[in-house]
C-alpha cells in the first residue's frame, strides 16, 4: 500500500514539472530578437548546454504569451499596458537600451529631421518630401500595425504621450520585418523602427536635431529618442529557476559584451538614462507645445 502511495505521490510531483533538459521558449519582439538575442542565446547554450529556441512575433506576444505561461521567457521593447488582464503576472527586467530610428531608402538625399518635423509627420501634416527639404516627391508614411506594437506604441509615449493616438498613415504594416523591407525598396517611403534591426538593413539612417542613433549619442542621451529592451518572465513557471539563470546571465561581463559587440547598449551601463528621459520628457513636452501655438 505505502509503494502505490508512494508512486502516486511521484506522478503528481512530475505531473506539472518539464524536463530539464528540454530546451527554453523565448517569444517576442523581432528587435530584441535582432539586436542580441541570437548570439546571447548562442553563448549560453554553450556556457550551460541549456538551449533556448527563439520565435518572434512581436512585443506583445512576447508579453501575454510569458503572462499564461505558454512561453518560458520573452523579450519586449514595451512596458507593459497597465489594466491589461492579459499582461498581468509578468516581470520585465531591462537589460539594454536600444532608440528609435528614422529610416529612409538609400538613395534619399535628406539627412536631417528635427522634433518639430516628426510632430508634423504623425500629424499627417507633410505629404511631399520637399516640405523636408528634399525632392517635389510623395512622402509615404510607413507604419505599424495597431497602437500597442513595441515601435508604435514607443513614439506615442516618447513623441506625443499619448498612447491612443492615430496616425494618419495608408501604408500599414504587421511587425517590423516587412516594415523595414518596404523601406529599402521603396525611395518615397520613411518610417521608425528599433536602431538594432534597421542596422542590419540596407536603408539610410536619419540624423535627429542632428545627432546619429549610434551607440554612443545612445549612452549620452545626446540622441532622444532611446527606451529600455526587456527580458520577460514569470515567476509561476515551471521553469523560472532556469529563466532567472539565463537573465543573470544576460547581466554578467560576458552577457554585456555580446550585446555591445551587437551595437547595443547594456542597460546597467547606463543607468542614467532612466533621469535623462524623464528631463527630456518636460523638453519634448514644451517643443510640442509650441508646435501647437504655431499651427
Amino acid at each position: 500500500m505505502k509503494f502505490f502511495a508512494l508512486l502516486t505521490a511521484l506522478a503528481l510531483l512530475g505531473a506539472g514539472s518539464v524536463a530539464a533538459d528540454e530546451p527554453l521558449l523565448w517569444v517576442g519582439c523581432g528587435i530584441t530578437k535582432k539586436a542580441f538575442m541570437a548570439e546571447l542565446a548562442a553563448a549560453y547554450e554553450k556556457e550551460t548546454g541549456v538551449k533556448i529556441e527563439l520565435e518572434g512575433g512581436g512585443a506583445t506576444k512576447g508579453i501575454r504569451q510569458v503572462s499564461a505561461t505558454q512561453a518560458d521567457l520573452g523579450g519586449s521593447c514595451r512596458h507593459v499596458i497597465k489594466g491589461a488582464q492579459e499582461e498581468e503576472g509578468v516581470k520585465l527586467s531591462p537589460v539594454a537600451w536600444d532608440a528609435l530610428a528614422i529610416i529612409v531608402h538609400p538613395d534619399n538625399p535628406v539627412d536631417d529631421l528635427s522634433i518639430f518635423d516628426l510632430f508634423r509627420l504623425y500629424r499627417g501634416q507633410i505629404d511631399n518630401w520637399s516640405q523636408l527639404g528634399g525632392p517635389n516627391l510623395p512622402l509615404k508614411l510607413f507604419v505599424r500595425q495597431g497602437k500597442i506594437s513595441g515601435v508604435g506604441l514607443m513614439i506615442r509615449d516618447l513623441v506625443f504621450e499619448d498612447p491612443d493616438m492615430d496616425f494618419p498613415a495608408e501604408y500599414v504594416f504587421p511587425s517590423s520585418g516587412p516594415l523595414e523591407q518596404a523601406v529599402e525598396q521603396d525611395p518615397a517611403a520613411i518610417a521608425i523602427t528599433g536602431i538594432s534591426s534597421a542596422r542590419k538593413r540596407q536603408v539610410k539612417l536619419l540624423s535627429l536635431e542632428g545627432l546619429q542613433p549610434t551607440v554612443e549619442n545612445i549612452a549620452s542621451g545626446g540622441y532622444l529618442l532611446y527606451r529600455p529592451l526587456y527580458l520577460v518572465t514569470n515567476t509561476k513557471s515551471d521553469r523560472y529557476a532556469e529563466v532567472r539563470k539565463f537573465l543573470d546571465f544576460a547581466y554578467t561581463p560576458q552577457g554585456r559584451k555580446i550585446m555591445k559587440d551587437n551595437g547595443v547598449v547594456p542597460y546597467l551601463e547606463a543607468t542614467h538614462l532612466v533621469r535623462e528621459q524623464r528631463e527630456q520628457r518636460r523638453d519634448i513636452r514644451d517643443l510640442r507645445e509650441e508646435a501647437d501655438e504655431e499651427g
